[in-house]
């Protein structure tokens, strides 16, 4: 991909609900889930007996490709409702065109031609699927899933600040590099050259995209990276909140600190530590300032919040004090 000034200052950051649908439903369709996210499916697949998989594989394959109506409304959206009723007003023709391609040279499964038969209907019928899917497998997990987003999208800012663009893109995932105006992607099945035409670029981090990258790229869109972001194991892994309350840390520390330090191995705000752990907002906020001092919590501001996360001088404490 050849980029220009233009494409650089047009750059951003984007977090999609439908982008984790997508790609977890990749991970399904290969039969082979990443093992950071074993435990995530183990705790949905009762929840997905209830929702229409066969139609689901059969619209996201595991395959080279993946329909693009979906990539469509996963950019051009960032709510899940938004982004499936972009679903679900899919022209059937293009439908039918995104779904045999996927497919490429293979037959397409009865699930998904009897979808395209059915016309508008299909389309939204799919997104009703999407939908339920979404409600038993993503939605639960979306608020720790969105603070890893963020915090992946934080750091990628620091890469920013403390090394340029091409330290920010040469970090995003070891098959891309920069080399002076291009962005080198290196896929062996594809073989494309592009110009970015100052449309710019969008990133969007991805839980379930590791440890992959997917590039789009259509005429009526500017590109898109889906590129697996940083922090992936230490999402299904969180132990309870008050499993440090007896050990050396909490004696160290005090044991509302130490449960604020466990918890933060995912990013959160305020209000949610204090829900979680059962606490004021103030006192909260009160011992994030004196961990925050001590060099234990960072933080940073995603809109209208302000997230905290425990340092690498942390983590390693934490390690240090837990159970053995």
């Amino acid at each position: 991909m050849r980029m220009g000034v233009a494409d650089v200052a047009r750059m951003r950051f984007a977090l999609s609900p439908l982008a984790e649908v997508i790609e977890s439903l990749y991970q399904l369709s290969s039969r082979r889930v990443s093992s950071p996210h074993r435990s995530w499916l183990e705790s949905t697949r009762d929840g997905l007996r209830g929702v229409d998989m066969a139609l689901l594989r059969a619209v996201v394959p595991a395959g080279a490709y993946v329909a693009d109506f979906l990539f469509a409304a996963a950019t051009d959206a960032s709510a899940i409702d938004e982004q499936l009723r972009l679903v679900a007003e899919t022209p059937p023709a293009r439908l039918r065109a995104d779904v045999e391609a996927v497919w490429e040279r293979e037959s397409v499964p009865a699930p998904a031609r009897e979808l395209c038969a059915e016309g508008t209907a299909g389309a939204r019928r799919l997104a009703d699927t999407l939908w339920r899917y979404w409600s038993v497998a993503i939605e639960p997990h979306w608020r720790e899933i969105r603070a890893v987003l963020e915090d992946d999208v934080a750091y990628r800012a620091g890469r920013l600040t403390g090394g340029g663009v091409d330290a920010l893109l040469s970090s995003l995932h070891p098959e891309i590099s920069v080399r002076d105006e291009v962005l080198q992607i290196d896929k062996p099945r594809h073989s494309v050259e592009h110009d970015l035409a100052g449309d710019g670029l969008l990133l969007m981090p991805s839980v379930f995209a590791w440890p992959g990258l997917v590039v789009d790229k259509a005429p009526d869109r500017p590109a898109s990276l889906v590129y697996a972001c940083r922090g992936v194991g230490t999402l299904w892994g969180g132990g309870s909140p008050n499993a440090l309350d007896d050990d050396a840390l909490g004696a160290l520390l005090g044991h509302s600190r130490a449960a604020i330090l466990n918890c933060l191995a995912v990013p959160r705000s305020t209000t949610e530590l204090a829900r979680e752990l059962g606490q004021s907002a103030p006192s909260v906020s009160f011992h994030l300032s004196v961990l925050r001092r001590s060099g234990l919590v960072t933080s940073w501001r995603s809109g209208r919040r302000v997230l905290y996360r425990r340092t690498p001088l942390a983590s390693g404490l934490v390690a240090a004090g837990g159970p053995g």
